[in-house]
């Protein structure tokens, strides 16, 4: 049996509507046994119980992942970093550099992510002829940020079978030269996602030791429910077997790809909406559009200064859409559904048609308008957004979507004042799982120039808290075991160098996460040059 008491300092429970505190807290064998005062706790205390002195420090509950990609997050991480390219030059030389030092085996492909066209000097993508420059003879390819488009260089078009006769994808596109057939290297959407699956994968003893790293990642921001947004089977199969050698020390909750994965979880009963070794699957996800940065997302109004009514399109058509969500429905599963644009979002909504118990989520929901955040709420549908789109690419969306659709991207707001649960996320790896960080867009809404974008549709510190815990708890139906600190549930506790709510609002994001814990075990502790020992 192991037991321990935390006291003096602000334990906030996230108990109800209002910050509840309270004096002192007691676990035994990872679970909270009890909350009260110090005098109360001191009790409890036997010869074994550890004394945890807080001095002055912020315990609360651990942050729950409500939407990422942890084994895109692991495959990246032995890839080229480009997201701080800022012209075609300096991403091939990124590519050339990683390449001099990480030479893929014979078949295997160069990869790179995170490059961002918005933020390239020629502001385009680049091209197949860029890529070239890094290798002629082996295969290369270039993930954008969004992770939803990518350039490939001329032998790994030719590796996948890419050519001027390839017909074009539904719901996606492969780009041309101007003759209108040569494959100039651009994949976007529904098109780069089926290419990219031919890609030889990593062997599975370094896909595992990756997948450590990226745990080791989300644990050091708080993080001890992390999410695999869009699972297949082959990234499945790879969880399980870390799963069974025991190296999960976090929960992982995948949600299996309708398209390329629908029997998964008939096959993997075990896991179906249950833990083992911590590892479940949660139920089923899709993918209507997608990115606003990227002009993909489905809009109901023209980006600005499209050309001839451009408002992005969809991946599938309504007739498709439902029945995927009554595929959902009949086997009582949870589904997550991928809509940037409005247009998505009331593709989503009239496929839902009546209320459900099954939590669906409406995944980023960045330009959701208040009428159909209404009617989400009467239908049980949980808003998730990527509120950290006000900063990293605010400035972009005032330029895709004009003033007055920008001010409102992700209007948690809104949902707040509408007394539904939201929940928000980032899309790792699409930007890291900085909890802190989105806490701080939610409460500032500043851009990356400093701009206000949408004042009128921030939250305070608290409703942001609790989008990524108690909320997010929710939306895992797990808010019996984890999302606050109340008696009976998981010891899932992380401590903060200061109290989020008695910090500056701008503050907020230079909060420090000292400790990581998971069932009462530390899982992470601070570096000792940043705080003081416990």
């Amino acid at each position: 049996m192991s037991e321990a008491i935390y006291f003096n300092g602000d334990i906030l429970t996230m108990e109800g509507d209002v910050p509840r505190y309270v004096e002192a807290l007691f676990i035994r064998d990872g679970r909270i046994l009890a909350t009260g005062t110090k005098s109360e706790m001191t009790k409890l205390v036997g010869k074994d119980t550890k004394l945890m002195n807080l001095q002055g420090r912020t315990l609360m509950p651990a942050f729950l992942d409500p939407h990422s990609h942890i084994t895109a997050c692991a495959e990246i991480l032995n890839q080229a970093r480009l997201g701080s390219a800022s012209s075609f030059d300096e991403l091939a030389g990124s590519l050339k550099k990683f390449l001099e030092k990480n030479p893929p085996a014979p078949g295997e492909f160069l990869m790179g992510f995170g490059y961002d066209h918005n933020n390239l000097e020629e502001g385009m993508h680049p091209t197949r002829e860029v890529l070239d420059r890094v290798s002629a003879d082996i295969p290369v390819i270039a993930v954008h940020a969004s992770g939803h488009m990518a350039v490939l260089n001329t032998a790994a078009l030719l590796t996948l079978g890419i050519g001027a006769q390839t017909p074009e994808v539904p719901g996606g596109r492969i780009g041309r030269e101007a003759d209108g057939k040569t494959p100039d290297g651009y994949l976007e959407e529904k098109a780069f996602m089926t290419f990219s699956s031919k890609i030889p994968r990593p062997s599975a003893e370094s896909a595992i030791d990756a997948l450590e790293k990226a745990q080791d990642m989300y644990v050091s921001y708080g993080i001890t429910t992390i999410q695999d947004g869009l699972t297949e089977e082959a990234s499945f199969a790879m969880l399980k077997e870390a799963a069974a050698a025991g190296r999960l020390k976090t929960d992982i909750v995948c949600y299996a790809d309708l398209l390329k994965a629908p029997g998964l979880v008939q096959k993997e009963q075990e896991y179906d909406r249950r833990y083992h070794r911590h590892l479940k699957i949660g139920g089923y996800k899709i993918i209507l559009d997608g990115s606003p940065q990227g002009r993909t997302a489905w809009l109901s109004k023209p980006y600005e200064d499209a050309k001839d009514g451009y408002s992005g399109y969809p991946v599938y058509t309504q007739e498709q859409v439902d029945a995927y969500v009554e595929r959902s429905k009949e086997e009582g599963r949870q589904l997550l559904v991928h809509c940037n644009g409005d247009a998505a979002a009331e593709q989503m909504i009239r496929a839902c048609r009546k209320p459900s118990k099954l939590r669906p989520v409406m995944i980023h929901a960045q330009t959701v308008r208040r009428d159909q955040l209404v009617r989400m709420k009467e239908l049980g549908i949980i808003p998730s957004f990527f509120i950290a789109h006000v900063y990293h690419w605010g400035e972009i969306h005032r330029k895709n979507l004009g003033e007055e659709r920008s001010e409102r991207i992700s209007p948690a707001r809104e949902a707040a004042d509408l007394q539904m649960p939201y929940t928000f996320h980032q899309d790792t790896p699409v930007i890291e799982p900085d909890m802190l960080e989105t806490v701080w867009c939610a409460v500032n809404r500043k851009t990356r120039s400093g701009r206000t974008l949408g004042e009128e549709y921030a939250v305070t510190p608290y409703e942001a808290l609790q989008a990524v815990t108690c909320y997010a708890a929710f939306q895992y139906f797990e808010e019996d075991d984890k999302g606050t600190l109340s008696p009976g549930k998981l010891a899932d506790m992380i401590i903060l160098s200061e109290n989020p709510l008695k910090a500056e609002p701008d503050e907020i994001r230079r909060i420090r996460v000292l400790a990581t814990l998971k069932e009462g075990e530390l899982l992470y502790e601070a570096p000792k040059e940043t705080k003081q020992d416990l």
